[in-house]
């Protein structure tokens, strides 16, 4: 068995609106559901403030010239 993470809605009607197609000839899948305690489901839990945060800073290293080339970046990861 296989697994794939989508994201999805329910319908008024009961019925489960995936947000992306799926790319399989498979008819029958097992469906877990998860449900979340939010109203609006946000896959990326990063507070907004600190996202902010780290481009302000981002912008200010780059006006400051304290920039790494993208080969250095990656060695990085």
């Amino acid at each position: 068995m296989r697994a794939f993470e989508v994201m999805a809605t329910v319908s008024n009607s009961k019925q489960l609106l995936l947000d992306s197609d799926l790319d399989w000839d498979t008819s029958r899948v097992k469906v877990i559901i998860l449900e979340s305690d939010e109203v609006e489901f946000d896959p990326d839990d990063t507070p907004v403030e600190e996202v902010k945060a780290s481009l302000r800073r981002a912008l200010q290293e780059y006006k400051e010239g304290k920039t790494r080339p993208v080969s250095e970046l990656w060695q990085r990861i």
